[in-house]
């Protein structure tokens, strides 16, 4: 899943868009109510602009009220759009939180790619993984997003967006493992069934932070994650 402890770029934050986005306070992991955009119903956005402004807006409004409490009337007096306007982009909520999470995971992995790119190698690259997979704090709304819409009950198309997307992480995974195990910075390891349960490691470790468990307040998930990773795969005779 998507997000970022200390991330080089910042994954979990999306980009400054006026406002329209609710913010995370620092450390607290409190989320801050965003001002409202005014309506102004002769000048509403158009097309790319307009779909982005209400997905934007759905990721603050969602980490603050959750999936299931959202209106679409809520998403629009968040970004300054009628109501009307955002059925017309999404049609329906349940499509509306979709395509919110797919934008916010291909900006996600967009800035993991250019992270990743410039990592010098697989072992750096392997720590930008946990990074960028794991909740920064317990309101990363990245991480918010994801927890809601999983819990949500989807038709076929839903479900192949969302298996997509999980597949997607276990995809950038392996290949970071076999970049490394080719190269021999890592050990030999069985690369679906590591990048399986690394990725369950990562997910449950992430649940722990949403959920604010107290044996994170003063020790690190990400290093906890890496040094288990690396643990096992440290090539033999490697101290």
């Amino acid at each position: 899943m998507p997000t970022s402890e200390t991330g080089p770029a910042s994954p979990d934050r999306l980009p400054p868009s006026n406002g329209a986005a609710g913010s995370a306070d620092g450390g607290t992991g409190a989320v801050r109510p965003a001002a409202r955009i005014p309506i102004d119903r002769k000048r509403q956005p158009s097309g790319d602009d307009a779909r982005e402004r209400a997905m934007r807006a759905a990721i603050g409004v969602i980490a603050e009220k959750g999936a299931a409490a959202v209106r679409m009337a809520d998403i629009a007096a968040r970004a300054g759009m009628s109501t009307g306007h955002i059925l017309y982009h999404f049609g329906r909520k349940d499509r509306l939180l979709l395509e919110v999470l797919a934008w916010s995971q291909a900006d996600l992995w967009t800035r993991f790619g250019e992270a990743a790119d410039r990592a010098a190698s697989p072992d750096e690259r392997l720590d930008l993984f946990v990074r960028f997979y794991l909740p920064r704090h317990r309101g990363d709304e990245r991480y918010a997003l994801w927890t809601q819409v999983l819990a949500q009950r989807h038709d076929e198309a839903g479900r192949r967006v969302l298996t997509e997307l999980l597949d997607g992480w276990d995809e950038r995974l392996e290949a970071i493992l076999r970049e490394g195990r080719d190269s021999g910075h890592f050990a030999e390891v069985d690369l679906p069934e590591f990048t399986v349960r690394a990725v369950a490691m990562l997910s449950g470790l992430s649940e722990d932070v949403m959920f604010g468990r107290s044996r994170w307040q003063h020790t690190s998930a990400h290093a906890f994650a890496l040094s288990a990773l690396r643990r096992e795969l440290r090539p033999a005779g490697r101290e």
